[in-house]
């Protein structure tokens, strides 16, 4: 079926949006929000119509209901994505459908609104997505993130297809593995690079203090508040909000967390009225979100609301090739002036090291050595690494990533509970001091019958 003439826009060199929605109210909503921002509108309202006007033309960004009378918009975006690469394209679902939002994110779109569509928030994902489209986005390689191993390579080419979507990021990774650093590499690629990063420690902040914090308060909401204030996705409006240490977030907040999340709205303390914000979330954690699900200590809605796409940082562990030029990076950026060389047995005994604390402490270990050495050469000693940790000569570990090694502890000790339970699963859980659930999920994690 073709399109209806009176709903073509044609605009001479504007922008063009291809607007699919089967409810003529929402696309006239929509078409009129659009001719006000001077962009070019085509509104159709089925798979098919939509189909057609992406073969005939050119198109900035795509608009696309999930429920369509001859199909689903997860097959527009599946289309878009795999023929019109360069194009964003966002998914309008209905009120509480967090489902189908997510489901299009992981199939590719760039974001989503949610039905009633809030003419801010419509404003405000077009803007972006045309950022991007019109290639505003910094080009060229990443640099900031050192190393050539194919564990770092495979990072750098992910954060670049991250960059240009809207879907929520979660960072995983060790301690000191450079998860702030991914985060703030996803920003400065994205079509929000103009507008604040703002890194949030979740795990710095007293629980009591925690609403106000996140979403500001009025004057007078409580003792001590003499003025209004923003909260940290106010000051992330427009950019990028870093959740650091998320795991360590109290359930009540996990709560308030997932509503603003999905609603793209706040409350500030003191108010009856929810004002919209515009903020891309990204959190991290050097712990597993999925254990603290089983445990019961992190909200499963909440979970997968986060974990849209997980970007998982290696250990230096994985990737001891990037030693020597992370090394190189690290004294000049220490040093500032003269850069001392380092020895070849330094160097391999960098490399047998384990890193527990990976380039953190590879840094720290560095900023020491600097210290101790005498000349203008680093040697062995004046790394101070420990004996017993060298050479991979750890009692009990030999080769053993350290991922490996507490598994292999926590089957051996998952083993002699259900050996002195005799099988009895529910008595080995609670010998364990973990739930059943838990229980069965690490068994079957670990492959243990």
């Amino acid at each position: 079926m073709s399109v209806a003439r009176s709903e073509r826009r044609p605009r001479g060199e504007l922008n063009r949006v291809l607007v699919i929605d089967d409810e003529p109210d929402i696309r006239e909503l929509i078409d009129l929000t659009l001719s006000r921002m001077g962009l070019a509108a085509a509104c159709v309202g089925t798979v098919g119509e939509a189909m057609a006007c992406l073969a005939e033309g050119d198109f900035q960004l795509c608009l696309t209901d999930m429920r369509l009378p001859d199909g689903n918009g997860l097959d527009v975006v599946h289309y878009v994505t795999e023929h019109h690469a360069r194009m964003p394209v966002a998914v309008i679902t209905a009120f509480g459908s967090a489902e189908n939002a997510v489901a299009a994110l992981k199939a590719g779109a760039f974001d989503y609104l949610a039905k009633p569509v809030g003419l801010e928030q419509l404003r405000a994902l077009v803007k972006s997505a045309l950022r991007v489209s019109d290639g505003e986005s910094q080009e060229g390689p990443l640099q900031s993130l050192t190393g050539e191993s194919s564990a770092m390579q495979q990072v750098r080419a992910l954060i670049e297809k991250l960059a240009r979507s809207q879907a929520p990021i979660y960072v995983s990774g060790e301690s000191g593995s450079g998860k702030e650093l991914a985060a703030r590499l996803i920003h400065t690629r994205s079509a929000r690079s103009g507008g604040p990063f703002v890194p949030v420690n979740c795990g710095a902040i007293p629980e009591n203090l925690m609403e106000s914090e996140f979403f500001g308060y009025r004057k007078g909401a409580f003792t001590g508040a003499d003025s209004d204030r923003d909260g940290f996705f106010q000051a992330a409006s427009g950019g990028t909000l870093f959740l650091d240490e998320v795991a360590d977030l109290p359930l009540a907040m996990q709560v308030k967390l997932l509503r603003a999340i999905q609603e793209k709205r706040v409350r500030k303390v003191g108010t009856a009225t929810e004002e919209p914000v515009d903020v891309r979330i990204i959190c991290a954690t050097h712990r597993s979100l999925r254990d603290g699900v089983e445990r019961g200590s992190f909200r499963q809605d909440l979970y997968y609301r986060l974990n849209v796409i997980e970007l998982r940082m290696p250990s230096l562990r994985e990737r001891v090739e990037d030693i020597p030029v992370l090394v190189d990076s690290l004294l000049k950026k220490l040093c500032g002036g003269l850069v001392p060389r380092i020895s070849a047995a330094a160097l391999r005994a960098l490399a047998d090291y384990p890193f527990p604390g990976n380039v953190r402490e590879l840094e720290n270990v560095l900023e020491r050595a600097m210290a101790l050495c005498s000349g203008d050469t680093i040697e062995t000693g004046d790394l101070q690494l420990a004996p017993d940790e060298m050479g991979g000569e750890t009692p009990g570990r030999g080769s053993e990533t350290l991922d490996d090694y507490l598994n292999r502890l926590e089957r051996q000790a998952i083993l002699e509970a259900l050996q002195k339970t005799e099988g009895n699963r529910t008595a080995a859980a609670r010998l364990l001091g973990v739930t059943f659930r838990s229980l069965r999920y690490r068994l079957e994690r670990l492959g243990v019958e």
